[in-house]
């Protein structure tokens, strides 16, 4: 198969671009060694970071497979790590659309500019979104773009989170957990009763939600407090549903038999009962 010609024309835009983009790789590989990072500071603003309630509320994600839950750091901590620890370039890339298949390829990358370490990866990107009737076929201009963003974010997440020491990235979670469970100095009732609160205005009940702790309100720790709020994030971000977090309980047919007996003794007229005439 012959190899893919090339543009037989490029802009003018195109070539400053081009030009813009091989001078400042160059500059920055010379500021990462004539400034390198001072990795006390790194810490030091990492941990200051991670006290942050607004970072420790978005840290974590949270989505449904396989009928479990999966969690893990998010991409908002990812680029909050990337900056403190510095002298790193990541991004994503739309490298070619093409609508006659209803696809693009991606490349997703992450760069140490002073040890030049790099992490990247090249997928495709279905113009499909999954819904409960079947995927469904993108054609719009912004939601392909969303949703080439959103499958994108992931990548650069570990591609980030593959060059970076993993001992800062564990201690960075862990403070952020820490941060979670403070609460922000709160007294843990009144965190629960906003908890309650929040989760109501989203549809979810406070029954549902001691189902899934397996407890009553009155007797949740600062870590259900913490993962609440994890889940609560992850439903606003459309990362897992209300449904698939917190299902609405199973009534067997048994139980509905017996719900529909119970109501019809209660209509029924007294006189109708058993042993409603012996007395008289």
């Amino acid at each position: 198969m012959a190899p893919a010609s090339a543009p037989a024309r490029v802009g003018q835009g195109t070539a400053v671009e081009q030009s813009r983009a091989v001078a400042e790789v160059q500059a920055a590989i010379v500021v990462a060694q004539q400034c390198p990072r001072d990795i006390n500071a790194a810490i030091a603003e990492m941990r200051q970071s991670c006290t942050q309630p607004f970072l420790a509320e978005r840290a974590f994600f949270r989505y449904s497979r396989g009928g479990g839950n999966i969690t893990g750091p998010s991409v908002h901590l990812a680029r909050e790590l990337a900056r403190c620890w510095g002298n790193i370039q990541y991004g994503l890339v739309e490298m070619r659309r093409d609508d006659e298949f209803g696809q693009s390829e991606m490349q997703a990358f992450a760069w140490d500019v002073e040890k030049n370490s790099r992490n990247s990866s090249t997928f495709i990107v279905p113009h499909k979104r999954d819904q409960k009737g079947g995927p469904k076929q993108l054609t719009d201009m912004r939601d392909i773009y969303e949703n080439n963003a959103n499958n994108g974010a992931r990548r650069v997440r570990e591609a980030i989170f593959a060059i970076l020491p993993p001992w800062f990235v564990e201690e960075a979670k862990q403070l952020c957990n820490k941060t979670l469970q403070d609460g922000g100095g709160k007294p843990l009732p009144q965190r629960i009763a906003d908890a309650i609160r929040a989760f109501e205005g989203i549809g979810v009940t406070q029954d549902r939600i001691e189902t899934k702790l397996g407890r009553p309100s009155g007797k949740w720790t600062e870590h259900d407090v913490a993962q609440l709020l994890v889940a609560f994030q992850s439903i606003n971000r459309g990362e897992v549903t209300a449904d698939e977090e917190f299902p609405l309980p199973r009534v067997t047919v048994d139980e509905v038999k017996q719900q529909a007996a119970d109501s019809g003794k209660a209509d029924w007229p007294a006189a109708t009962l058993p042993g409603a005439g012996a007395r008289a």
